[in-house]
């Protein structure tokens, strides 16, 4: 596994995420030396769709993505419906898109890269009912375990968080990818 160090990355969620989407991938980066912090749009902490709670380390409308070196975004379908129509949230990923950051997104978590105009041109995959969203928004959908596309790692639903996780490490060791 490589070696992400010392790298910041932030994960962008609310209320009702997929439990495992989280905890999953947040285990994983910080298993190779990465230190995660969790943003959303409201202080305290976050509850996921099965009970597991998380403290919040930073508001959306106060964070700056030029403070971390890649982004996760979870899915959950309350999760990511709430967090396409909170505008600092938008603006804050917009900002990962345009720096060329990786970004890793599970399932719904793609709702979001759509409202931030992070998928057009771009190859991915989501939970299939977003198939249609992510065309619509210019996007080439594929209904593949994990997707890798300069820098955009995806995957469908948690039983691709192993492949999901592996890819995820490779990227953000590899950092910034221009488009």
């Amino acid at each position: 596994m490589a070696d992400i160090t010392g790298k910041k990355v932030a994960f962008i969620l609310t209320d009702g995420f997929e439990d495992s989407e989280l905890t999953s991938p947040w285990e994983a980066v910080q298993g190779a030396g990465a230190l995660p912090t969790l943003i959303a749009p409201k202080d305290g902490q976050v509850e996921g769709k099965n009970g597991h709670t998380q403290a919040v380390d930073a508001v959306s409308a106060d964070a700056s993505a030029d403070d971390f070196d890649a982004l996760v975004l979870p899915g959950g379908v309350v999760n990511a419906d709430h967090l396409r129509i909170d505008q600092p949230s938008v603006q804050l990923v917009q900002r990962f898109v345009e720096s060329g950051k990786p970004i890793g997104v599970i399932c719904h978590g793609a709702w979001i890269l759509i409202e931030a105009g992070g998928v057009s041109g771009r190859t991915i995959t989501s939970y299939p009912t977003l198939r249609t969203d992510l065309q619509n928004a210019g996007a080439t959908w594929v209904d593949e375990e994990v997707v890798t596309d300069q820098g955009l790692v995806s995957s469908r639903t948690p039983d691709d968080l192993p492949a999901f996780n592996a890819k995820l490490i490779e990227e953000f060791a590899e950092g910034v990818h221009p488009r």
